[in-house]
């Protein structure tokens, strides 16, 4: 277990809301680059460039069953540290990015009755697993999955929470979640003002929750 939780905001596009959230305690901050998305990172006047992140955090690009080539191409022209997988990716595919010296989160979506036995296979080619709320469009959904079902997660590998969390519930989520092996949280739409714009003392909140509660 880490010493303390990892915490990413994902989503992100605007200049200045990433500017402003640079400020806060982050771990990693998430750009989306899949076209169905309503946070596609490339639907703004950003698409050339990322703002400036200070090196403490990580930029991370999500991606959805996007050809290898692709996500390479555009690790290298938006100078992320790391993907995000939400996919049908194979551990192969993930074992080339880690290769590559990227972070590696293979994403997966959780309901009921969810069979966490397949992925040990990925354990030595991911840096953590992240479970997001199983629904059509890969995450960003804002709803919320019975996180009980995590407790019959017996791999050692850490993961990512995600999936509608925010101030409200995340005390919920650090006292149910306390004996297990979470790196960290993924913080998205229950922060927004709209799609791709968060707001920043919701964030600020949320970031404060999970902090205090660790320590």
């Amino acid at each position: 277990m880490p010493d303390k939780y990892k915490i990413k905001i994902c989503g992100l596009r605007e200049t200045a809301n990433i500017a402003a959230l640079t400020k806060l305690e982050l771990d990693y901050m998430g750009f989306i680059f899949y076209g169905k998305s309503a946070r596609y990172f490339l639907k703004n006047d950003l698409e050339n460039r990322i703002p400036a992140v200070p090196n403490n955090i990580k930029k991370i690009g999500v991606f959805v069953n996007k050809e290898n080539e692709n996500i390479l191409e555009i690790v290298q022209k938006y100078g992320l540290d790391g993907v995000q997988l939400h996919g049908n990716e194979t551990t192969e595919t993930c074992k080339l990015f880690k290769d590559k010296g990227l972070v590696v989160f293979k994403a997966f979506a959780i309901a009921e009755g969810f069979d966490f036995t397949p992925l040990a296979d990925y354990e030595n080619n991911v840096d953590a697993f992240l479970f997001d709320t199983k629904t059509k469009d890969h995450g960003g959904s804002g709803e919320v999955f019975d996180w009980e079902i995590l407790k019959t997660y017996k791999l050692n590998k850490p993961f990512m929470l995600a999936g509608g969390l925010s101030s409200k519930n995340l005390n919920g989520a650090l006292e149910l979640l306390k004996d297990l092996p979470v790196l960290g949280f993924d913080l998205n739409s229950q922060l927004e003002i709209e799609a791709g714009l968060k707001d920043v003392e919701k964030a600020e909140e949320a970031i404060k929750i999970i902090r205090n509660e660790r320590f």
